[in-house]
């Protein structure tokens, strides 16, 4: 069957040709380079159309699931948590920089669209950074939290820009992991990100053991072992090893 280009495919292509480093070092055979994995909490520009909708409906969770320029727009798949879908999916609709809207998926607390916006700052910035971007970015009441994953000497030029530019942010967890010493299973990471992206770890749960069982093709007891003995390791690295 001959698949459509689509979303993924157009972010692939742009990744790639910004970021060849990426998929370079993606094929390194494991050695003793440090890599760094940071999560960072930032307030964003007030003349960004997220930002706007985020402190109107302050209580939404807003999750950039993906995104990628497409000319003088950018094209992004993102999800709304909140009590009020339809409010915050027309507020989109009807914002004056967002020139296309599909909603993909709507329930009583969740919507997920497909969207066209004239606004493309976030890209730029990363491309300047030249680390590629990771999703989900998540955005809240104006305030935006984003991981990145780097050499030290990427993260201190990342942390050079921010300073450059004025910007405010708060760092708000620092990993520094040899590649020799991996802290997850493949398995235990594909588990956890899985939970974490399907809101797994919520307060209030957004998806229960069994519909994450599902989504991993896993019976629930191996899932429920799995992402435990995951959640063990990273607590232990940052609760005993960071100490």
């Amino acid at each position: 069957m001959t698949r459509e280009p689509g979303l993924l495919d157009a972010f692939i292509g742009w990744a790639a040709e910004r970021w060849p480093y990426a998929a370079d070092t993606a094929t390194q055979a494991p050695g003793a380079v440090v890599v760094i994995r940071a999560r960072f909490q930032m307030e964003l520009a007030e003349d960004i159309w997220v930002d706007e909708l985020s402190t109107t409906f302050p209580a939404a969770t807003f999750r950039l699931l993906t995104g990628v320029p497409n000319g003088d727009r950018v094209l992004e798949l993102g999800e709304v948590r909140t009590e009020t879908p339809e409010a915050v999916s027309e507020a989109i609709r009807s914002h004056h920089d967002i020139t296309a809207y599909e909603a993909v998926f709507t329930s009583d607390e969740r919507t997920i669209a497909q969207y066209e916006a004239e606004e493309k700052s976030l890209y730029e910035f990363l491309r300047e950074s030249s680390l590629p971007p990771e999703f989900p970015v998540v955005v809240e009441d104006g305030v935006m939290e984003y991981s990145l994953t780097a050499t030290q000497t990427q993260f201190d030029a990342f942390c050079e820009a921010l300073d450059e530019r004025g910007r405010q942010y708060e760092l708000l967890a620092l990993v520094h992991t040899d590649e020799d010493d991996t802290l997850l299973t493949e398995r235990q990471r594909e588990c956890l990100q899985a939970a974490l992206n399907e809101g797994y770890f919520d307060v209030p749960r957004t998806c229960t053991l069994a519909e994450l069982s599902d989504t991993l093709a896993v019976d629930k007891s191996t899932a429920s072992e799995t992402i435990r003995r995951g959640q063990a390791r990273v607590l232990e690295e940052f609760l005993v090893n960071r100490v």
